[in-house]
């Protein structure tokens, strides 16, 4: 059971709780609806480092069905993911 918190968590406090301490049920899931009105926000410009990398052939191929800047697209994802991700120590 979650328990409830007298103050505001930090980012480091919240990232050393075990997940069943952590109250989600006010966090509604993510249904086909999220997804079907979900929208990839790009990033703004930065500079680029140009790499070799490997993803799954379905991936690479959705992504290019949804037009030209394709690779942006898959870049503002993986920032996405970065910027909710990089604060945390682990």
């Amino acid at each position: 059971m979650a328990q409830k918190f007298k103050k505001e968590l930090t980012l480091e406090e919240l990232a050393a709780l075990p997940d069943e301490a952590i109250n989600t049920s006010d966090i509604p899931e993510l249904d086909e609806n999220f997804w079907a009105n979900a929208r990839v926000v790009m990033p703004k410009e930065r500079g680029k480092t140009q790499i070799t990398a490997k993803f799954d052939a379905d991936m690479v191929e959705w992504f290019k069905r949804q037009g030209r800047g394709y690779q942006g697209r898959m870049n503002a994802v993986l920032r996405s993911f970065y910027e909710a991700k990089r604060d945390l120590k682990h």
